[in-house]
């Protein structure tokens, strides 16, 4: 299942970006959710050069007593990062703290959007993978689980949705790819949101953002949740259709 849309805005008021997009403008999106028969969930999420795979199992007994809550499932995220993701080939050692922040951020996301109360004395996986590097990472692991974790049929208030942003030439701009990410020491800014009740569950910076220039960053980011979250919704649908038929 798979769906193909190039996102982009009428309203700009400067030239075109490096990659030719302007300064609203989110990057090609590519959706499939069920790539992974062995998983209860999984989705492959992919935004310009940026390429995730998620994968969802449970919910299931926990492991470990220390982790079993009679109240609701415990979540457990774990983020990775492929040593072949970037055009630059690096290995992180693993435990690495950006990869324990990222673990610790998506925690906390997806054990406010999911209905845990459901599922006590029971544990979530989520499992993610990064196999191509290029900007807005987070922003797309968290679209990815937002995908697997529905795929899995785990009752969640909303599609949770992501988008970055950040500050250039005196402008905001949605969906910072990985150049503009590394040059200039370009602020950016992440929001992760539930968009029906307009919930944002995150917000993670890097780069120092003015206060003036937040609400503008800000308002980019959800503005580019909205692009993306059209993008989700179509694919979800249209995997429903197919089970129907």
């Amino acid at each position: 299942m798979e769906t193909r849309v190039l996102l982009q805005s009428t309203s700009c008021k400067t030239p075109f970006r490096i990659d030719g997009r302007k300064p609203s403008e989110t990057r090609h999106l590519v959706c499939r959710v069920g790539v992974f028969e062995q998983a209860d969930g999984s989705a492959y999420f992919k935004i310009g050069n940026t390429q995730v795979l998620a994968t969802v199992y449970g919910p299931h007994d926990t492991r470990g007593r220390s982790k079993v809550n009679p109240e609701k499932a415990v979540i457990n995220c774990k983020y990775n990062m492929s040593t072949f993701s970037k055009t630059t080939r690096k290995n992180l050692p693993k435990g690495d703290y950006r990869s324990i922040e990222i673990s610790n951020n998506l925690t906390q996301i997806f054990d406010s959007a999911i209905l845990t109360e459901l599922y006590p004395h029971s544990q979530v996986d989520i499992y993610l993978e990064v196999i191509q590097s290029d900007g807005s990472d987070y922003a797309a692991c968290v679209n990815a689980a937002s995908l697997a974790v529905i795929h899995a049929g785990i009752p969640i208030k909303d599609i949770v949705c992501a988008c970055s942003a950040g500050f250039i030439d005196n402008q905001p701009i949605t969906d910072v790819n990985g150049i503009e990410e590394s040059s200039n020491n370009t602020p950016t800014l992440t929001v992760a949101m539930l968009p029906k009740d307009k919930q944002i569950l995150s917000m993670e910076s890097s780069g120092k953002i003015h206060l003036d220039n937040l609400i503008d960053v800000m308002d980019a980011a959800i503005e580019g949740c909205k692009s993306v979250l059209y993008v989700m919704k179509q694919t979800i649908l249209t995997h429903i259709q197919e089970l129907k038929e």
